[in-house]
């Protein structure tokens, strides 16, 4: 099957040469569009490809990324930005489900990497980004999305393709690009009215601008008005909420937050692991150590960890103030090399 793979570009000149390195190996159509760059983004991407196009700026994502697709040779689309890196794909694989799927819209697997309650991690997201552009198009001027030509909802389907989203990396980048996008958000409430998908990315906004508050704020708007609590982004709306919850006050971490959703996603690692993270900070050591057990050995969670090592931790924790210090150690060592665990361990030695 053939595919073009569409890249807009501004100023990426630290990013997309590794970006397009990576596409190499796949023979893959590659179509990049420059909105306005004066570094040298262009004359890297030369040595990639000839399929190169300027597209004046107009505030406007979905526009750039319309014409990048307009541009392509191949109505199969792969959207990659700069600074997401190829890591693993099986091309038959994908062939096979696209053929199956003509019309539905092909979920890629992206690895961010994040800090959580000052703990390194990798957060894996499943995004839309391969699609038929003869049933889907881009909609949206900030945080864009592929929607279907037709207006109906969009259906999706799962693809074998891993990218590295090397994403925001300085506080100063998650800042800027966090105001730029707000603004943006703003103004196509105002045109357009507000969803669920916008509040989500408004929320996020916030968190990289340090406002747990206002992220808090715009969640709640967002889970208000989702009506399908099963698509990605919901999933991903409600546990950032959380975790914005336990980085406030105690008072906003509540038990009716936990029961609200508990039905819809207890079979996420990521949910249930943050119910035993606030039925800790309630003092209910009981439930959290039941929920923490609970996520251990799922399979679907977007947080690393949340599934093994930090529940591990998080258990040997409880029975550590439980007073059992020898099923605390045995817990801890089921964490592996993670540092909080082997601090822990090192000083239960010296106790000892």
């Amino acid at each position: 099957m053939d595919i073009s793979v569409c890249v807009i570009a501004r100023n990426e000149d630290n990013h997309i040469e590794e970006c397009l390195k990576r596409l190499r190996p796949c023979k893959f159509e590659v179509v990049v569009v420059d909105t306005g760059s004066i570094d040298r983004t262009m004359e890297l991407a030369a040595k990639y490809t000839d399929n190169i196009y300027q597209f004046q700026w107009i505030s406007d994502f979905s526009a750039a990324r319309n014409y990048s697709v307009e541009q392509a040779s191949n109505d199969w689309i792969l959207i990659i930005d700069c600074d997401e890196y190829l890591e693993n794909v099986n091309l038959l694989d994908i062939d096979r489900i696209c053929r199956d799927n003509p019309d539905k819209i092909g979920l890629i697997q992206r690895n961010n990497p994040y800090t959580i309650q000052g703990q390194k991690t990798i957060v894996t997201e499943r995004i839309g980004r391969l699609f038929n552009r003869k049933y889907c198009h881009y909609a949206g001027s900030i945080h864009e999305r592929v929607m279907p030509i037709d207006g109906s909802e969009p259906e999706y389907v799962e693809v074998p393709l891993t990218i590295y989203h090397e994403g925001y990396v300085t506080e100063s980048d998650k800042r800027t690009r966090a105001t730029r996008n707000l603004e943006m958000l703003l103004a196509d409430v105002r045109e357009n009215g507000p969803d669920a998908y916008k509040y989500y990315q408004m929320g996020r906004s916030y968190v990289y601008m340090n406002d747990n508050a206002k992220a808090i704020s715009y969640y709640e708007m967002g889970l208000d008005l989702a009506n399908d609590p099963k698509q990605a982004y919901v999933a991903s709306m409600m546990e950032s909420y959380g975790y914005c919850l336990l980085d406030m006050d105690e008072s906003y971490a509540k038990m009716d937050y936990i029961d609200k959703f508990y039905d819809a996603y207890s079979f996420r690692a990521d949910f249930l692991y943050l119910a035993g993270m606030m039925c800790m900070k309630l003092g209910d050591l009981d439930r959290a150590y039941r929920e923490f057990d609970k996520a251990t050995g799922i399979k679907i969670f977007n947080r690393s960890g949340t599934s093994d090592y930090r529940a591990f931790f998080q258990m040997g924790n409880i029975r550590e103030l439980q007073g059992d210090k020898d099923a605390a150690r045995e817990l801890y060592e089921k964490c592996g090399d993670f540092a909080p665990a082997l601090a822990k361990l090192s000083s239960m030695g010296e106790t000892d």
